[in-house]
């Protein structure tokens, strides 16, 4: 079970379940072991690829835990919007990360949980939504996530994904595949006032405030004999 948690800056929260997983591989649904704690050594986030309208090169930048529980990814430009000022392909922006996640001997890892944070102001009227999906370079994208924002609201937004223990999918033992990351930004006037006001989105930080935490599920690999 993927679910899907959303909390708006006004102080309204709902909670929402979906089944979004189930393409899920075999492998990962056989495996229902617990997670296993996470390695002691050290591990390193690569940023392979990045492409995108919301996240020119060198506007991303990728930082792991100490304690190796999570990583985060911070943008700089990252913002959609509609109305006054905005420019017609502004509705919409997004973003391809390929991540080369290096992690120690004997170890692989899924992510269980994604928390995305940032601002927006929207219109009475006026919507946004927020998109993402995750797969392993080579593999089926298997988790697709989708959550909505509607005005007016003034203020921070987090919405978090979550994957449950029998849905996870583990990078392969022994092969390095990039960890794909792609999310997308879109604003909707709706009936809101387009022609005099403005309304957005953003998932961008000026002081490294608004983060996107991905947090780790780690397995360790069969011993090879």
């Amino acid at each position: 079970m993927f679910k899907k948690a959303l909390t708006g800056g006004a102080g309204v929260a709902v909670v929402l379940a979906a089944a979004l997983c189930p393409g899920a591989g075999a492998a990962a649904a056989a495996d229902s072991a617990p997670a296993a704690a996470p390695p002691t050594g050290q591990i390193t986030i690569d940023v392979a690829q990045v492409n995108g309208s919301g996240c020119r090169p060198g506007s991303a930048s990728v930082s792991v835990a100490p304690d190796n529980t999570a990583f985060t990814v911070t943008y700089s430009e990252y913002l959609a919007q509609v109305g006054r000022g905005a420019l017609a392909t502004d509705f919409r922006k997004n973003c391809q990360l390929g991540l080369r996640v290096n992690v120690p001997q004997g170890f692989t890892y899924a992510v269980a949980q994604a928390d995305y944070r940032g601002f927006a102001s929207l219109q009475a009227g006026a919507s946004a939504t927020q998109q993402a999906g995750y797969y392993f370079q080579g593999m089926t994208q298997t988790v697709r996530s989708s959550h909505t924002l509607r005005g007016p609201l003034e203020g921070n937004w987090q919405v978090t994904d979550r994957v449950g223990i029998e849905a996870l999918e583990f990078a392969p033992c022994g092969s390095q595949r990039d960890f794909n990351v792609n999310t997308e930004l879109r604003v909707s006037g709706g009936t809101s006032d387009t022609a005099n006001t403005t309304s957005f989105v953003a998932m961008d930080s000026t002081d490294a405030s608004f983060k996107t935490v991905y947090r780790f599920a780690w397995k360790e690999c069969p011993v090879r004999r």
